[in-house]
């Protein structure tokens, strides 16, 4: 073996070593604000960890603050709050959505998924998987439909979390109403 050969093996040995390095470093950091006595929360933030954000927690008694700080109404609120990228995070938001919402970059003020949507990521309860949506909130306080999510029961217990690709009519983006009707539901 010559050294032109050693020195591009060593090359390329180097740039595949520093892959998994550079992989990591892609995502953002998402900042999340939460309650020390909320576990879902904290399963939460395991779910971004595992498909690759890095995350820091702030605990805090009362997101409130930092949810209007952020241009996410109350109506939209939930448990917890996180900001990535400048986009703020309201609740149980699946980390493939903050994917995407990366990856679009719309002029928004982040999503949503208001309440706590059993079967949403850190909201698991056994076979269970409530329908829910991921609401874009624009700068005005508005909310369109991000992805929708609706569980399909497959008769033999399994459900399979599917994307409605139906578009809502006004109705359901009325988060008061949904919270009343699951609040009936359950």
């Amino acid at each position: 073996m010559n050294r032109r050969t050693l020195l591009s093996l060593a090359a390329a040995a180097a740039a595949v070593a520093s892959v998994p390095t550079l992989a990591k470093t892609t995502l953002p950091q998402v900042e999340v604000f939460k309650n020390p006595d909320c576990g879902c929360c904290g399963v939460w933030v395991d779910h971004l960890k595992a498909a690759g954000f890095p995350v820091k927690v702030h605990e805090t008694p009362d997101t409130s603050a930092v949810r209007k700080r952020l241009g996410i109404p109350d109506e939209f609120g939930s448990c917890h709050t996180a900001v990535v990228a400048g986009y703020a995070l309201e609740g149980h938001v699946p980390a493939g959505e903050v994917k995407r919402l990366l990856a679009k970059k719309p002029l928004a003020a982040g999503l949503s998924v208001p309440g706590m949507p059993v079967g949403s990521p850190g909201m698991e309860v056994g076979s269970r998987k409530d329908p829910y949506q991921v609401l874009l909130i624009d700068k005005a306080g508005r909310a369109s439909v991000f992805s929708s999510y609706s569980s399909v029961n497959r008769g033999n217990g399994l459900q399979v979390k599917l994307p409605v690709t139906a578009k809502p009519d006004k109705k359901t983006l009325d988060v008061r109403q949904r919270s009343e009707a699951r609040r009936r539901v359950t």
